[in-house]
């Protein structure tokens, strides 16, 4: 029997997992700037054009999937647009999705598919890792073009698009890996 006193020991502890957990920028987004984002053009004026007619076809896939999850809410081991999504319940449910590819559940993890890409050489449908848990690779997003790139964030958000340059990203960021199709691990 549990007593009472351990009660708010654990519920305090289930609160801080699940507030950390792929925890990122706290802002919550407001209605306007959800469909504001899901009408975001990947090319914008002063930054360099990408040639959408050069992307490979499952790299657009990857983007429209990612881009029409705009605003699913945020749910600590979510995966699917039901139940919510958590960094790494994203991305795997949009590769799933779009690139037939089964990604393994975990920032880490996924970051050790594929090849890794420096910051300059970044394409869309690249994946980007961030250090939000005081610990490497510790949140995932999907690169979208110009400094851009889609996630689900914290507690209290939805999937958004954010920019690199912002000083939050830009401190946090730890890497990014291009997936390919031997990284199906069906």
């Amino acid at each position: 029997m549990i007593k009472f006193f351990h009660i708010p020991y654990l519920v305090s502890i289930f609160l801080a997992l699940a507030s950390t957990a792929c925890a990122a920028n706290p802002a919550t987004p407001t209605s306007s700037s959800l469909q504001s984002e899901r009408k975001l053009q990947i090319a914008q004026p002063g930054t360099q054009d990408i040639d959408e007619a050069s992307w490979p076809e499952r790299a657009r896939e990857v983007l429209a999937n990612a881009l029409s999850l705009t605003g699913i809410r945020y749910k600590y081991g979510g995966n699917s647009p039901e139940s919510g999504f958590d960094c790494s319940g994203f991305v795997r449910y949009v590769y799933q999705q779009s690139a037939n590819l089964t990604l393994p559940h975990g920032a880490r993890a996924i970051s050790q598919l594929g090849k890794t890409i420096p910051k300059n050489e970044l394409q869309p449908g690249d994946l980007v890792f961030f250090n939000t848990l005081k610990s490497t690779f510790s949140h995932v997003g999907i690169y979208l073009g110009n400094n851009r790139f889609i996630h689900a964030p914290s507690s209290g958000g939805g999937v958004r698009v954010e920019d690199m340059q912002d000083i939050y990203w830009q401190k946090r960021f730890n890497g990014a890996q291009r997936i390919n199709a031997s990284a199906n691990n069906n």
